[in-house]
């Protein structure tokens, strides 16, 4: 074979290598958590995609267990998953709690699971870095900025962000209007320092991008029915009363971390995202700036929709 030929092959194999993802979530505080997780378990299956770990923000005895049950659910037990210390967000939580404690009627759970002892979501994170290539791992935090704020609090850690870390896509704030969204007034001064501090880019997907996407009931009800019982649709129903279309709003942090470059959103200019000690997400553009925010226009809508209900939904 000749020289260009094998070059050419070469490159394609790179462009081709899935995407390293860390998700960070505050799961059971609303069921798109639980969506987005499911798309990156489809996007791992189509080869785009890796979860390197799971790390969550919600101090609930039930977050572990349903990530753990998810995971296995898609056939990926082994997946590391951290948890918060002293975290925001201890209430109960049915969405999890419910297929968590689903049995069968031979009284086994319904949903195995690993039920692995749980690990500290700092641990994790560095142990899912530190074992990567450099400026390799995309982090999709949907949830508060607590567990990411702890990792970069020494300078040790922070480096290591730095040379693993090649983009944070985070689902926080309200752009351009900068109204407090849940994300980041749950914990503001961790979500101060991660504007303040984190060492590579950050594209925040706003509340007004996932509110202008409602993930339909119509698919819950019959897009999984390709199974018997499936743990998300499973934590949809338990949620609030349904039938009900929820806005999509961690599934496009996911949809731009791992596909950044298909066109289903714009992004706004390099600039700066500030916090103030109410909640309140202000962005000022600066061409030197390391954060940009996602902008869904009116033509774009409809494919990324149909993008996230085809990932959320996929077969295993």
């Amino acid at each position: 074979m000749h020289l260009v030929p094998i070059l050419l092959l070469a490159a394609a194999a790179a462009v081709a290598q899935p995407t390293s993802v860390i998700f960070d979530t505050d799961i059971g505080n609303d069921v798109d958590d639980a969506l987005a997780l499911a798309m990156l378990h489809a996007l791992q299956s189509r080869g785009e995609s890796r979860i390197l770990a799971v790390t969550i923000t919600k101090d609930n005895r039930y977050a572990a267990p349903f990530i753990d049950l998810v995971n296995t659910f898609y056939g990926r037990p082994e997946i590391p998953i951290g948890v918060v210390t002293d975290g925001k967000t201890p209430e109960d939580s049915p969405m999890i709690r419910i297929p968590a404690e689903r049995r069968d009627p031979d009284g086994a759970l319904l949903y195995s699971r690993r039920a692995a002892p749980p690990r500290d979501a700092t641990a994790v994170l560095r142990e899912a870095l530190a074992s990567s290539p450099d400026d390799s791992v995309v982090i999709v935090q949907v949830g508060f900025s607590t567990n990411l704020a702890r990792l970069i609090s020494t300078p040790a850690d922070s480096a290591l962000v730095a040379r693993k870390v090649r983009l944070l896509s985070a689902m926080a704030g309200h752009f351009p209007t900068g109204d407090p969204e849940f994300n980041v007034k749950t914990d503001i001064p961790a979500a101060q320092k991660l504007c303040d501090s984190w060492p590579t880019p950050i594209v925040f997907s706003g509340f007004e991008i996932g509110n202008a996407l409602l993930f339909p009931a119509s698919a819950i009800e019959h897009d999984f029915a390709w199974t018997p019982a499936h743990p998300v649709a499973d934590a949809y129903r338990n949620y609030m009363h349904f039938p009900y279309d929820r806005p999509s709003w961690d599934l496009t942090a996911v949809l731009y971390a791992v596909r950044p470059s298909a066109g289903y959103f714009d992004l706004s200019p390099p600039g700066r995202v500030t916090i103030d000690d109410e909640g309140r997400t202000r962005f000022a553009p600066n061409p030197a700036g390391r954060h940009r925010y996602l902008i869904l226009r009116e033509p774009q809508r409809a494919r990324a929709l149909e993008a996230l209900i085809l990932l959320a939904t996929q077969p295993k």
